[in-house]
């Protein structure tokens, strides 16, 4: 008796162009060189999570001298003088960690882009995953060797996120920045950006627009 063979359904690999396509998938996929030392958005992105830990520390603190020698003038004036000292150290160290991580990875960071009607993926390139995963391995152990478990945690996120989502119906805020081929979309809990060439530049800023009902358009 003949057995009967299930043929199993094979998804076609992506292959990812600059321009933005439908595949057979039903969804739209594209590809984005951004150019590092051209384009500041990720530097961007590096102070700003810098200020938002420089901003923590600052309130502990804070709380700390008022808690242990109430508020007074010549304490807030040492907190402040210390926050300014950290704020200039981590401005060095974020321009820095940027500038070994663009060289480590030629100046270019590419990512791969897929989007439909509920949302979009932006998911670094096999090639850029790798010079992510090396930068946060590498601050991972220095973490460990310096003992401080805060540089080690976020070199193993960095090392093992590779990838953003965002839902159309939980975003808040969609910006255009052309002159960076950036669209920027805010989630309450998230920022992702989207990176697309001037030629597809208006369809996908249209496409994001029309399936965001709660966002803020700029």
């Amino acid at each position: 008796m003949a057995e009967s063979k299930r043929k199993r359904k094979v998804t076609p690999e992506i292959q990812y162009d600059y321009r933005v396509r439908l595949y057979e998938d039903g969804k739209y996929h594209w590809m984005y060189d951004l150019n590092l030392m051209k384009n500041p958005s990720v530097l961007i992105d590096v102070y700003k999570m810098l200020g938002m830990t420089l901003l923590i520390t600052a309130f502990i603190l804070f709380m700390i001298q008022a808690c242990t020698e109430g508020l007074h003038f010549e304490g807030m004036g040492f907190v402040l003088k210390l926050t300014g000292v950290l704020a200039g150290i981590l401005l060095v160290l974020g321009l820095l960690g940027y500038l070994l991580y663009a060289v480590v990875a030629g100046g270019i960071y590419t990512v791969h882009f897929t989007m439909d009607e509920n949302g979009f993926v932006h998911e670094q390139a096999p090639r850029s995953q790798k010079v992510a995963e090396r930068i946060g391995c590498l601050a991972a152990l220095v973490g460990i060797f310096a003992r401080r478990p805060g540089v080690t945690g976020s070199g193993m996120i960095a090392a093992s996120r590779t990838s953003m989502s965002s839902h159309f119906s939980n975003v808040k805020k969609v910006k255009a920045l052309r002159r960076m081929n950036t669209i920027m979309v805010n989630e309450p809990f998230g920022k992702n950006r989207v990176y697309v060439n001037d030629e597809d530049f208006d369809f996908v800023y249209d496409f994001i627009i029309k399936r965001c009902p709660k966002a803020k358009i700029k």
